[in-house]
Parts: C-alpha cells; sequence; structure tokens
C-alpha cells in the first residue's frame, strides 16, 4: 500500500519525527486559521504516482488569497475538482538531503539511501551511497556515522546518523518496504524536518495495522482501481490492468513477473497482473479466468496466456474442471496454457496426459513456459525483442 504523501507523514510524525504543519483541503474546504500564521504556504495535490513537481501539482502560494486560483490550477490539471490537497506551511532550508530506507532485494534485508542533495532526479543522478543494515545487530547512531561522515561536515553527519538511526526501528514496526524522505530539509538552525514522504508499507501486513488507518491513501487507492481490478478483488485476488494484448493468468507474484518478462521476450505484453491476496493460496481458477475472460474481449488483447503451477492439487481435476468452464462458454480468445505439476499432481493424470486431453479439446498446452510463450507469439505473429518473428 502507497501512502499518500499526509498520510505518509501522519505516519512520521507518531514516530516523533518532525514534519511541517499542514492540513487537508478537499472540495470547498477553507484553510484553519492557524494557516494565516506559518510563514509561507504550499499547495500539494495528493496522488498515489510520483512527478509531481513536473505535472504541476505542487505549488507554492504568494499569500493565501491565491489559494483558490491554485486549487483550480491543480484540480484543472488532474480533471477532478474534488481531490484531495494538502497545504501546508513552507520550510526555510539551508540544504536539501535524500534519506530512505528500503529493502535490499538481494540481501533481503534493509539498507539505508543517502544522497547530499535532495530532488526529483536524486537517484538517477548517481549521487545515492548505500549503507547495509545488518538484520540482527542493534542500529545506533555509531552504525551510520563513518559512511555519512563521508559526505557531510562531522556536526551535521552526527545529527544525521542519530536521525537514521530511529528509520529502521520505524520501517519495521510499520512494515514498511520503503521509507524514503525527500527532501529532508536542514534549516538555519540545525533542525532536521522531513518536508515529504514517499511510505510503501507491505499488503501482506495489513492485518496488523488498524484499517481504518491512512483514510486518504484509502480513498484514493479505492479511486484509482478499474472495474475489473475492483472485481478481482472481491473475488479474492489482486489484480492490475495494463496496455498490453495479452491476457496473462498466473498466480504468484514471482510467476506472474517470469511470465510477463517472457511475453516481453516475445515481443508480447501482459494486459494484467495477478496475484495472491494477502498471499493466500486460495483456490481461484475460475475466478482468474472469469476477469481474464473480460479482459480478452477487449479489442486489443488477441489471447489468453495461463501459466498453472500445481504442488498438490491434483492435475486431473485442474483439467477437467478447465474444460469444463470453458464447455459452458466459449472463450473470445484463444488460450495458451502452461502445466507445471509436482509429483503429488500428477497421481491421478500425468502432464503428457493432460496435454493431450486440452489437445483434443483443442486447447495448446506446454510444459516448458518458454515454449508456451514461443507458440503464442507465433501464432499472434508477434515479433520477438531482437526484431525477428518469434521462432
Amino acid at each position: 500500500m502507497r501512502l499518500a504523501e499526509i498520510d505518509g507523514k501522519a505516519l512520521l510524525r507518531r514516530h516523533g519525527v518532525a514534519v511541517p504543519c499542514g492540513v487537508l483541503l478537499q472540495g470547498g474546504d477553507a484553510p484553519p486559521a492557524e494557516a494565516t500564521t506559518w510563514p509561507g504556504h504550499i499547495l500539494k495535490a495528493q496522488i498515489l504516482e510520483g512527478g509531481r513537481g513536473k505535472r504541476g501539482l505542487v505549488r507554492k502560494l504568494a499569500d493565501l488569497g491565491a489559494l483558490a486560483d491554485t486549487r483550480r490550477a491543480i484540480a484543472a490539471v488532474l480533471d477532478d475538482p474534488d481531490a484531495p490537497l494538502l497545504l501546508e506551511e513552507t520550510v526555510a532550508m539551508a540544504r536539501e538531503i535524500y534519506l530512505a530506507i528500503r529493502i535490499d532485494g538481494t540481501r533481503q534485508a534493509l539498507e539505508l539511501l543517502v544522497a547530499p542533495h535532495g530532488g526529483e532526479e536524486v537517484e538517477a543522478s548517481g549521487a545515492v551511497t548505500r549503507i547495509p543494515i545488518d538484520p540482527i545487530a542493534p542500529v545506533t547512531a555509531e552504525t551510520f556515522y563513518p559512511a555519512l561522515a563521508k559526505l557531510f561536515p562531522a556536526d551535521l553527519a552526527a545529527r544525521l546518523a542519530r536521525f537514521a538511526a530511529r528509520l529502521p526501528e520505524i520501517a519495521r514496526r510499520e512494515d514498511l518496504e520503503l521509507l524514503e524522505i525527500n527532501p529532508l530539509a536542514v534549516t538555519a538552525k540545525g533542525a532536521l524536518i522531513a518536508c515529504d514522504a514517499k511510505i510503501i508499507r507491505d499488503d501482506n501486513a495489513g492485518f496488523r495495522h488498524d484499517a481504518q488507518d491512512f483514510p486518504t491513501s484509502r480513498a484514493l487507492e479505492e479511486h484509482s482501481m478499474t472495474p475489473l481490478e475492483k472485481r478481482a478483488r472481491d473475488l479474492g485476488f489482486q489484480l492490475v490492468e495494463m496496455d498490453g494484448d495479452v491476457a496473462l493468468v498466473t498466480a504468484g507474484a514471482g510467476l506472474g513477473m517470469m511470465m510477463m518478462d517472457l511475453l516481453a521476450d516475445h515481443g508480447l505484453r501482459a494486459a494484467c497482473f495477478m496475484d495472491n491476496m494477502r498471499g493466500a493460496p486460495d483456490e481461484t481458477m475460475n475466478e482468474r479466468l472469469e476477469i481474464a475472460r473480460a479482459i480478452a474481449q477487449q479489442p486489443q488483447v488477441k489471447a489468453i496466456v495461463f501459466q498453472t503451477v500445481l504442488a498438490s492439487r491434483s492435475l486431473a481435476e485442474r483439467v477437467e474442471a478447465l474444460l469444463k468452464w470453458i464447455a459452458a462458454e466459449p472463450l473470445p480468445k484463444p488460450l495458451f496454457l502452461g502445466i507445471a505439476a509436482g509429483h503429488a499432481a500428477t497421481r491421478k493424470m500425468s502432464a503428457e496426459e493432460a496435454i493431450a486431453r486440452l489437445g483434443a479439446a483443442g486447447i495448446a498446452a506446454f510444459t516448458d513456459p518458454i515454449a508456451l510463450v514461443r507458440a503464442a507469439a507465433a501464432a499472434l505473429g508477434a515479433k520477438a525483442a531482437h526484431g525477428r518473428t518469434a521462432p
């Protein structure tokens, strides 16, 4: 779950991290009286995507009298007059710093990212230093000071080390995949203030937290979902629709990403991504195929690719259920099926027998996912990534 800035800052505030004063405005909300005491004002659209500055969704106000016009300008960019906006006090920055805690995918452990300046392009600038965090040893200011002292003056490095040492515990307690502060403002008096926050919480950890927490982010997430994505959620799994030409049916993030890469290598683009809801192993084949059927009815979608993996569930039962489901309502586009079945799954029917059974019903089935994607690409006349027709 990605948090809107206002919710991300609320999370930081409850852990004692300093953030600017701010208030959420929606519709025709008037600013509170306290806003008149702020030294300056900035208006920020609350969306779940990045790149707000480039889109004109973050604007400084000359004074509060400019609020109405600025609000209309941002609403025009979003094409949404009721879009939530964060009105916030400006912070006089003597310096901007980039600071983040994230999960290092290779080590599967937290790491600290730091750059001596902030900004939208900092991650692509090559200025970011990565500092591994030992998952067992306690994190203290001394953990980070040696690396920070190479980037900042000693007194600032010491204050940053104390600040950064608090972040891994926040990330662990809140089940965060990413906690990014950009910029972290250094004021003339040496205070450290988080002026923007990009925070992503692990969806699988939602049961450990208040379901009513972060209402703005939840409302934005709901608003951004397509009807099919909401339908999939109600059926028990996650769906992300994309601009592609193949309705991809999988279960599990790793398998889905692998199949998306294979499709791309063979000149095809996935029109969707599916994943288990909160890691649940529930049987949702029919529900996934029902969504794939709806996606395949879109004119740009040319085929359905279904890669099924069975560890203990019966392959024979999966094949019979699939044939019965298709017989009840033929699919609008060709189906290409991949089978990966463990020993326990093939007690009643081998993979070869399943392929023959499906082939007799006109369904192309394969035990090799590469062969599966090659067959789909060849049938659809797709061009491989290197420019030749897929073999």
